[in-house]
């Protein structure tokens, strides 16, 4: 019973066309499977992730057309974070993006990583965070998340060179997109908002076993504890991180587009989830029947402050059902929708081709 890492997130966007085009000649990621969500088959399920297909890098988005536009707050999630290998490749995707006119914050130096923020056309933020230093730059491996590590001064926001921050970026323009700037490492981090650190270090940190590995506070905010809980290297992939923000003066988040509808934690295998299943029951929270996703098993509960919390099996994978060079190129359905593809069908307005 050990959680591996991140398993994937889940969006909302309002156009499935337009988060197709982004996603993939944007941020050069593969469309690894169009289906739909399996709880209302009239909206898709889309999932984008590296080449391989590899659970664990993936992000995905339900279509909601006429949903009103979501705002960030208490039991919602704040960014998701994606792995570029090194510096070089941040300042080419800042390059790469601020010639496509989109607005880029950053880099800032995170003391852990570096990295640049920016938004998805929905409003979801995005952050690119390279691979290292990493957590043990203040801390012993072995004393991960024992001491608050208060972040370097010249690194809190108020301290910054912010002319020579925007001024800083790839001294060319980017071509194309290059093996420094792959984001086939998947996700780096996903971060989410708390009410009450403690409390949330109690569901993930002891009920959940995940190792806390580092007790900071939030750089840009220094009022803010950020704490963050991974595997016990405090690897990019297995991080999950909270801001803690005071419900008297932060509202609670408002679902929407741009906006997760839950984010999803790995674990081993269909054993162990029901071995997760009962722990979360005898501690008292409500939790799902094992839901089959065919490419995973799922089951969902909440967070200390409401936010859905996924627990997925790392298989059977998405090659179930298309071979790997084939992924994502029609719609796939479960077998139980299977014949209500026509009808299916009707209702979601065709991708048109994705590169």
């Amino acid at each position: 019973m050990t959680i591996l890492g991140l398993h994937h997130i889940t969006l909302v966007a309002a156009n499935a066309q337009r988060t197709v085009d982004f996603y993939t000649k944007t941020l050069g990621l593969r469309l690894i499977k169009q289906t739909v969500n399996f709880d209302d088959p009239g909206s898709y399920h889309l999932y984008f992730g590296a080449a391989t297909a590899s659970l664990g890098s993936a992000i995905t988005f339900f279509e909601w057309p006429q949903a009103p536009k979501g705002m960030p707050g208490i039991g919602g999630t704040h960014h998701v974070a994606l792995t570029v290998a090194g510096r070089d490749g941040l300042l080419m995707w800042k390059r790469w993006l601020q010639d496509r006119g989109i607005a880029v914050d950053g880099p800032f130096e995170r003391h852990y990583f570096s990295s640049i923020y920016f938004q998805d056309p929905d409003g979801v933020i995005v952050e690119l965070a390279t691979a290292g230093p990493g957590m043990t730059v203040d801390e012993a491996p072995a004393a991960l998340g024992t001491s608050l590590c208060l972040p370097p001064e010249q690194m809190l926001a108020h301290n910054r060179d912010t002319a020579a921050i925007e001024r800083l970026t790839w001294p060319e323009p980017v071509a194309a997109l290059s093996p420094e700037m792959e984001l086939g490492h998947g996700m780096h981090h996903i971060t989410a908002i708390s009410s009450d650190i403690e409390r949330t270090h109690a569901f993930f940190g002891e009920l959940l076993g995940m190792r806390r590995v580092k007790m900071t506070n939030n750089f840009d905010d220094p009022t803010s504890a950020h704490w963050y809980w991974g595997d016990d290297e405090g690897r990019p992939g297995t991080l999950l991180t909270y801001f803690e923000r005071k419900p008297a003066t932060n509202p609670r988040v408002r679902m929407g587009a741009g906006q997760t509808h839950h984010f999803a934690l790995a674990v081993a295998d269909e054993a162990s989830q029901l071995a997760w299943r009962e722990r979360l029951l005898a501690a008292g929270l409500r939790v799902s029947p094992v839901m089959d996703r065919v490419y995973f098993k799922s089951i969902y509960t909440h967070d200390p402050d409401g936010h859905i919390v996924e627990l997925a099996t790392r298989g059977p994978g998405f090659t179930v059902d298309e071979p790997l060079d084939q992924l994502g190129s029609r719609l796939q359905l479960p077998p139980w929708l299977e014949g209500q593809r026509e009808s299916i069908q009707q209702v979601l307005r065709p991708l048109s081709e994705k590169l």
